[in-house]
């Protein structure tokens, strides 16, 4: 089982995760908020950054430009990559590893409706993004793109 520098989540004994190739972004708006998915038809919501797993037929920077139109209505495009970290949990009975490369975004244009129906754009300031995130590893990106942006200003001053 391939493993990246960082993983977060447990795994359970017996079970087999099934490796995922992944992409994530991270769209700002300013200092104030970050773009994030909030999945559900009705309260507990649980909240991810835009993205998902990449098809065959697709690079990271693709993937994530469908993942986003499907899952926020916003059209974007990949600027930097943040970090890459891998992600163990169950999704729908399946366990997986999710092998995730987290990019920041630049919006280029709202595109409308998300085309998932369980799906909404919120925006919310990074560190209400950090604690509603539903995995460790978003969580940790938002905290690493925020450092960095950090250590960039700190540099121009």
């Amino acid at each position: 089982m391939t493993r990246f520098s960082l993983q977060f989540g447990q795994t359970r004994p017996g079970l087999c995760y099934l490796e995922r190739p992944t992409v994530y972004g991270l769209c700002p708006r300013g200092e104030a908020a970050i773009a994030v998915a909030k999945i559900g038809h009705s309260a507990p919501f649980d909240y991810d950054l835009p993205g998902g797993g990449i098809e065959t037929d697709e690079d990271e920077p693709a993937a994530l430009m469908r993942e986003f139109v499907e899952e926020t209505g916003l059209t974007v495009w990949p600027s930097r990559v943040i970090g890459r970290a891998g992600q163990f949990w169950i999704n729908r009975d399946e366990p997986r590893n999710s092998l995730a490369t987290f990019y920041e975004v630049e919006n280029a244009g709202d595109g409308g409706a998300p085309t998932e129906p369980d799906h909404a754009l919120v925006w919310l300031a990074p560190a209400e993004a950090i604690a509603k995130m539903r995995h460790e590893a978003h969580a940790w990106a938002i905290m690493h793109w925020m450092r960095q942006r950090r250590a960039a200003s700190m540099r121009q001053d």
